[in-house]
């Protein structure tokens, strides 16, 4: 009998003509392996990069970011064309996908392509993880983490997807050094459990060092998102004593 494949994580990352997933299209999709070999998650050989034709001019705004031109998308294959044998290939057991903002890539990764697989989230990761970092963002943590193995040149340039997608995947290694694909996954399910403040004159400031007067009002007032809304109600059930119940959490 055919042994079955070893499982991977498959990493993402996509660089668009632009964030509103009804109008703007994928120009480049780059992906990054995670192997389970001998009891541990490893950075793989298996990765790469294509680029992708939006069947339309790639905006000035998001050539600034990445670099991208209408020439060097002309010819490739659609995103209809290129992305089932990325999202979910052949002859592979992918136990979960990950990107670095996972509702990002969704917006053009749907269930249609992916299946019903997982996905993690590595900022919402990281910010469980690595609280104390003065920032999250995927570059920040690549210097500030420093994670072992990463190539400098491998992993650039920035704002790439190849590139993107191969320092996602160091950050998610050194993640599932300490914590279970299981608890990743549970984690990005829910809404950011945010460290820090990010609105009004207490931006910045820890959740923790905020009164219990601020708290409660958050959750009177409306016209908070869910990520503040759900810290909210964390730093509530610690202060309480209880063990925060992530569903209830989410009203």
């Amino acid at each position: 009998m055919e042994s079955e494949a070893a499982p991977i994580i498959r990493i993402i990352d996509l660089e668009t003509t632009g964030d509103r997933a009804g109008g703007d299209r994928v120009v480049e999709i780059g992906w990054q392996d995670l192997d389970w070999a001998d009891g541990q998650w490893r950075v793989g050989s298996e990765r790469g990069a294509r680029f992708v034709n939006p069947e339309r001019l790639i905006p000035a705004r998001t050539q600034a970011i990445h670099h991208i031109l209408d020439r060097d998308v002309e010819g490739a294959q659609t995103w209809l064309d290129v992305a089932p044998a990325i999202l979910k290939p052949a002859n592979r057991r992918v136990v979960a996908l990950a990107a670095h903002r996972v509702a990002f890539e969704q917006r053009w990764c749907r269930k249609a392509f992916t299946g019903t697989v997982a996905w993690i989230c590595t900022f919402k990761c990281a910010l469980r993880l690595w609280p104390d970092e003065p920032s999250h963002a995927n570059q920040f943590l690549r210097y500030s983490r420093r994670p072992q193995g990463l190539d400098q040149e491998a992993g650039l340039p920035a704002h790439r997807a190849g590139p993107d997608a191969y320092v996602t995947a160091h950050l998610l290694r050194e993640m599932l050094c300490v914590t279970r694909v299981e608890t990743l996954i549970g984690w990005t399910r829910e809404p950011a459990l945010l460290p820090r403040v990010t609105f009004g004159e207490n931006r910045g400031r820890r959740w923790s060092a905020m009164s219990d007067e601020f708290v409660a009002s958050i959750l009177q007032r409306r016209g908070f998102d869910a990520d503040i809304r759900f810290t909210a109600r964390h730093e509530q059930a610690l202060r309480a004593g209880r063990t925060a119940d992530p569903q209830a959490m989410l009203f």
